[in-house]
Order: structure tokens, then sequence, then C-alpha cells
């Protein structure tokens, strides 16, 4: 079953990259391993008040007694959290962050999610942006803050805490925030979401992150074991034997 974690990234030291083009300033390069240093393995927004308007929490509550008998999530079909639950979802598994002056690229360890952020003129035309479990981010930074905007989302009651309709936009903040007691360099993220549809004011979510020494992702797949076990249900239905 899948697990649902929280998830952010961001922050490697205090080397500077170059700056994006047009830009005369120098930012903190951001490229690293994170893992959560929030306490636990395991965050989300539960306990938070969460604004859905009746007709929204409505929808999301009937999503939610379609899919429990089963404990289905899009996780059990290989089909990642999408946007805020990435950010937000992570927990125990890291998750990496490639830094370049024109892009930045979030990877998430859990089923090798991966969200592009482009700055400036990297930045696809309104048309050409395609919407999706993630959305399209583009970024700035405010001073030494990494700021993300994500639109184009799609509507998703699947969200577990934090579920959103096509209107959403999501702004999150990135900060590095000194070490902690193990020498780990830390970044805060504050993520808020509006959506006029589904929320009737803004909710905003915070996550804190430790720096992996020297860390590395690995792969996350689905197993070798769930496709056989699928094609020998397809075979067994077609009265037929595997090749």
């Amino acid at each position: 079953m899948q697990r649902i974690h929280f998830a952010i990234v961001v922050a490697a030291g205090l080397v500077f990259s170059a700056p994006p083009s047009g830009s005369a300033e120098s930012h903190p390069d951001l490229t690293g391993v994170w893992t959560s240093a929030d306490g636990a393995g395991r965050r989300d927004a539960t306990g938070t008040t969460i604004p859905l308007k009746p007709d929204a929490k409505r929808r999301h509550d009937t999503f939610n007694k379609l899919v429990e008998p089963s404990g289905d999530t899009p996780g059990g079909v290989c089909l990642g959290a999408g946007m805020p639950g990435a950010m937000l979802g992570a927990g125990g598994y890291p998750m990496e962050i490639i830094q370049r002056p024109e892009q930045i690229t979030l990877i998430y360890e859990l089923h090798g999610e991966t969200r592009r952020v482009y700055f400036g003129d990297r930045n696809a035309p309104e048309a050409d942006r395609v919407p999706g479990r993630s959305g399209y981010s583009s970024g700035h930074w405010d001073g030494d803050v990494l700021v993300v905007e994500t639109n184009n989302l799609v509507e998703q009651l699947d969200q577990r805490t934090t579920p959103h309709s096509e209107d959403a936009v999501i702004v999150e903040r990135y900060r590095l925030d000194g070490v902690d007691e193990q020498g780990r360099r830390i970044l805060s993220a504050e993520l808020t979401m509006t959506d006029p549809t589904f929320y009737s004011a803004p909710v905003t979510l915070t996550r804190k992150w430790a720096q992996v020494p020297n860390g590395r992702l690995l792969p996350y797949e689905c197993n070798e074991e769930f496709w056989r076990e699928r094609l020998q249900s397809l075979a067994r239905k077609a009265g037929m034997k595997l090749p």
C-alpha cells in the first residue's frame, strides 16, 4: 500500500551559482539531496483547518468513500502525487534539487516524480503549457528566497488532505535556515495554495528539510512481481499460458 508522506526540497550550501541572465545578483546554490527535518517520517495537512467550500467537501467526501474500502491510491497504479501532494508528501524518501541559472529541477525519490521550475526566457508561452497533476512551475528570486509559482493544474480529488480544482495556484517560498544540532543545513519552505473554486480562503503549510551529505536517490518503480501477477491474470482470463 502506498505511503503518503511530506515532500519538499532545496538548499545545499553557501556556494553561489551563476546568476540568471539579465540579473546582477547572486543566489544560494540549492543543489543537493534533502530529507525531512520535521521530526517525523510522515507529515500531511491533518489537523490543519482546510477551508473547503461545501460542494468541494461533499465531492471530496464522496471520493474518499469510494476508495476507502479498497485503499486505492494514485500510487497504487504508479501515478505520482502531483501538487501539492509531492511537495507535502515524501516523508522518509529523500529528494534532490539540481540548479542551473535558467532552470531548477526537483526530483522526489518517491515514484521518481520530477518537477521543472523555469526562469525568465526559459519559460514556455502560456499557450504551450500543458495542464497536469504537477502543473506548470515558474520561478524567480526574492533576494535569497526562491519563489515558485505553479498553475496549469488539473482537478485532483485524490489529494488526501488538500484536494483542489484546476483553478488552484500554488506559491512556494524556500529559504536556507541555519543548521541543526548535527550540523546539517536546513531548508524552510512555505506553501500557499489559493483556489476560488474549492476554498473559501488561502491554505498555508510549512515544511523543513535537512541536507543529506553526499546524498543520492535510488530508483523507485512498481515491482516486477506486480507486473508478472498482472500478466498471469490476463493469461487466465484468455485461457492461455504465459509465453
